[in-house]
Formats: structure tokens, sequence, C-alpha cells
């Protein structure tokens, strides 16, 4: 069986970090720069969470993002025998950026809405496509798609609260 170990692809592993960690650096710039005074302004759901408690989940659903991504690159062995979940996996990150695009930078938030749906059969099928090579990994979505289920409630609450959206 050791025969049968491979090193894991450290060049690869190390992009794919760069790509997770810049796609949650960009949705967070956007998000402060494109924030106030605008949201504080919208009416929100009882069930909007406190700003405080998006500085922690966020990380998190990262930094279990990015661990799920690596289990499945280094099961694999490379990036071309993980080609199709990675791929979506980074286009999943770019949704990712473009809905804190939509949401707080254009303030589009119907258009963001569909964004998010967009972004949740995203994680869906990242998850179906993690299990192929991890059931780990697979796990490790659930909560990034909990919290985009939750986010698609509340974008949907502001969208029908404000008409101005």
């Amino acid at each position: 069986m050791v025969e049968n170990m491979r090193a894991p692809p450290w060049g690869t592993s190390l992009l794919l970090v760069l790509a997770t960690a810049i796609a949650g650096a960009l949705g967070g710039l956007v998000t402060r720069n494109g924030k106030e005074p605008w949201y504080s302004s919208l009416e929100k759901s009882s069930l909007t969470p406190p700003d405080w408690m998006f500085g922690l989940v966020w990380p998190l659903l990262f930094a279990m993002m990015m661990l799920s991504a690596l289990l499945v690159l280094w099961r694999a062995g490379s990036f071309h025998a993980a080609s199709r979940p990675l791929g979506i996996y980074f286009a999943m990150l770019m949704v990712n950026v473009a809905w804190s695009l939509f949401f707080f930078g254009l303030k589009q938030i119907a258009l963001s809405l569909g964004v998010l749906i967009a972004l949740w059969l995203l994680i869906a099928a990242v998850a179906g496509e993690f299990g192929r090579f991890s059931k780990a990994a697979a796990w490790l979505q659930l909560p990034y798609l909990l919290w985009v289920t939750l986010a698609g409630y509340l974008n949907l609450y502001i969208w029908t609260a404000n008409p101005a959206g």
C-alpha cells in the first residue's frame, strides 16, 4: 500500500490556498467598502445575525472550504485528476465574490438573489463532486451550504421589505 502513496502536489496546493484566500479577501473588501451607511438603512429580518458574527463565520467557512478542496486535491494526487470538482470549486469562489459585488458593491438586491441561488447550486455541486474523492471533503461544504441558505432567506427578506431594493 505504501507504493501507492504520492507526495501532495504542493505547488497546486499553494495556488488553491491563495485562490481561496483572495476570494475571501475580495468579498470582504467589497462588503466593507459598500456596506455603510446603505446596509444599516435597510429593513432586515429579525433572524439577521449581528455584524460581529459575520467576521467570525466567514473566515471559518473559507478555511473549511479550502481544507475540503485540499483533501480532494491530495486524494486525487494532481489537479488534472481532480479538474472537474476543482473547476466547479473555483467557479463557486468567483460567484461568492460576485454576490458581494452585486449586493454590497452595486446594491442590486434582486440580482444578487439570483447570484446567491447560483452560488447555492454550485456549493451543492461541489459537495457532490468532492464526495467522489472524499466524504469528509463533501461534509465540510455543509456549513457553507447552510450559511448560504440563511443568506438567501435574508437577501429575499431585504428585497421584499425594501421597495427601493
